[in-house]
């Protein structure tokens, strides 16, 4: 899948699990993701993610549901001797176009994985035949295809979401969607300019600026994103945002 999806620069595996940590962006994603499984889905007792990288997801969903069995499937081999280092799932490398499980799983999950796939259909519909009938779905993916930036190439994406357009591909494969929200909505203008000012200075990116940003910097946006989690997880819509959050149910 590496190869089909004009590879990866696994080195950058490294860079993203000291990020990870501490960065306000992967902080609020992972707290987001707990919350929708909590809310969703309390009772979990299976959880597979699919492109699962270095597993920080996968350790904070293992903390928060301790008797549930989690596991991450990941192409990268890299990532998952790294995800064995500080994660207790179990863990297998894995093509999210051919995933090994049938009806395996309470909650199936991808995490910004689907827009690096051409056909994230077949990888919906992979996901779907490895969720329990009653079980449910977990994504998120960037919003905005008018966001594209160099940095979307350097990443190998093959697109950006509308809502709609995501709503439409779930429907398509089967899951009813109960949730879908944008979020990163509070600092869109700051991931706008962001996006110009890269464009402008002509650099070659590997990893977003954003994500290379100082501590002051890091604290100020992670209270942004604090009001916004409050706001958000208390029934707030959000028109627009930096991602979407999508929860779906296999009926």
């Amino acid at each position: 899948m590496l190869q089909d999806n004009d590879g990866f620069h696994e080195p950058l595996f490294d860079e993203y699990q000291k990020l990870q940590a501490e960065h306000f962006w992967f902080v609020y994603r992972r707290k987001l993701i707990v919350w929708a499984l909590q809310r969703y889905f309390p009772r979990l007792q299976s959880f597979l993610e699919i492109g699962c990288g270095t597993a920080e997801n996968l350790a904070a969903i293992a903390d928060r549901f301790p008797h549930a069995e989690v596991c991450g499937g990941e192409p990268s081999l890299h990532a998952l001797q790294m995800a064995r280092r500080h994660c207790t799932a179990k863990f297998l490398q894995m093509d999210a176009r051919a995933i090994p499980f049938v009806e395996a799983f309470d909650v199936v999950s991808a995490f910004d994985v689907i827009e690096h796939i051409d056909d994230d259909r077949l990888a919906l519909s992979e996901m779907y035949k490895a969720c329990r009938r009653g079980g449910g779905l977990i994504l998120t993916v960037p919003q905005h295809p008018s966001l594209w930036s160099r940095v979307d190439d350097a990443a190998k994406h093959k697109r950006r979401y509308t809502r709609k357009d995501l709503v439409e591909k779930l429907r398509a494969t089967g899951f009813r969607p109960l949730y879908v929200n944008s979020f990163m909505s509070l600092l869109l203008p700051v991931m706008v300019i962001s996006r110009v000012h890269q464009k402008i200075a002509r650099t070659d990116l590997e990893v977003d600026e954003g994500f290379r940003i100082g501590k002051t910097l890091n604290r100020l946006f992670s209270t942004v994103c604090d009001v916004e989690y409050r706001l958000l997880t208390r029934s707030l819509p959000f028109p627009a945002g930096g991602s979407l959050l999508a929860v779906a149910v296999k009926e």
